[in-house]
């Protein structure tokens, strides 16, 4: 999901996380608000159709707060909530934990399971006020929105990886077979499901679906995406997890101990080197690597609190210093 963030931009900021836009989502809102026909959405007024898009993309943005709050609460990092025309991502990165995981992702659409009775009650109100004799438009706006939101919440409860009731499945396959393994059959899953969807909706529109088959086949082949990065990075943690480690150090914050070998990339000249054997110098250029972050926890931290007794040529610069090698497995 490196992409989203580069197509970007700055939106606002709330208890250190910071929202972001990606420059598509104003294609596809354009299109589904002014161009797209879906009878069953229409409004005599298209302000409510803005109304009711931006409406759906505040539930989305509560679902992502929701992810990210959680992942706080049990010590884990969440600073960056990015929308795209699929809905929203979250970036959390929780304490490598079955429980801490878990938690973290059910937060989303608990979001949305909170929003049923008042977007239900909302529904049910206009209904006996007879807001669709009075007022059509806003009765339809409201009928939409508890569709809308009811929708999100069923389709991501969905077991399918990396949909949020795929990942819960992981989490929780995670306190019986390990998190490398959870994840591979996860991913492997989602492979599956994913592959038949996209047949499936390929073909609906070969047949003439309509243009709502074209986001199925979207979100199909978002699943087969996202679960191929799954199955890969599944594979690189299990390398991880079987390196050997130097138990003479531990991290700062979660005491893990680092895997021996080359797993840094100098991001200069591209040499792949052991940052700890090196003693944080590339040696291919020379360049200084004080920093980095722990393969378990995530953390980012000076290099010199790793060791047992830090040496002034560990601790020179390390406040100063921004650069950091990247970690492959």
């Amino acid at each position: 999901m490196q992409q989203l963030r580069g197509g970007s931009f700055r939106l606002f900021q709330v208890a250190g996380i910071t929202v972001y836009l990606h420059w598509s989502w104003f294609l596809v809102a354009y299109w589904q608000i002014f161009l797209r026909d879906n009878s069953a959405f229409a409004y005599e007024r298209s302000a409510w159709k803005v109304a009711e898009y931006m409406t759906l993309f505040g539930i989305v943005l509560l679902h992502e707060f929701g992810h990210a709050l959680a992942c706080r609460s049990v010590g884990g990092i969440a600073e960056q909530i990015i929308l795209w025309p699929l809905g929203g991502v979250a970036y959390v990165n929780p304490p490598p934990r079955p429980g801490a995981m878990l938690w973290s992702l059910a937060a989303g659409p608990l979001v949305n399971l909170l929003l049923v009775p008042v977007t239900g009650g909302l529904y049910l109100l206009a209904q006996m006020q007879n807001w669709q004799e009075v007022n059509s438009d806003s009765f339809l706006f409201v009928k939409n929105i508890a569709l809308l939101n009811g929708l999100l919440l069923i389709f991501n409860m969905l077991p399918i990886y990396p949909l949020d009731g795929g990942q819960i499945v992981q989490a929780l396959l995670w306190f019986l077979m390990g998190r490398a393994e959870s994840l591979m059959v996860v991913s492997i899953l989602g492979l599956v499901a994913g592959g038949g969807l996209l047949v499936l909706f390929l073909g609906l529109g070969l047949l003439g679906g309509g243009s709502g088959v074209v986001w199925l086949v979207v979100i199909a082949g978002f699943i087969v995406f996202r679960s191929w990065v799954g199955f890969q990075q599944a594979r690189a943690l299990s390398q991880l997890l079987a390196a050997p480690r130097d138990h003479n150090l531990a991290c700062p914050f979660c005491g893990a101990s680092p895997i021996i070998g080359p797993h840094w990339i100098c991001h200069r000249c591209r040499e792949q080197f052991d940052l700890f054997e090196q003693d944080g110098v590339c040696p291919g250029c020379g360049a200084s690597f004080p920093a980095t972050r722990c393969f378990e926890c995530q953390r980012m931290g000076p290099l010199a609190e790793w060791y047992p007794r830090a040496t002034a040529s560990h601790t020179a610069g390390t406040r100063d210093a921004m650069d950091q090698a990247e970690q492959v497995p």
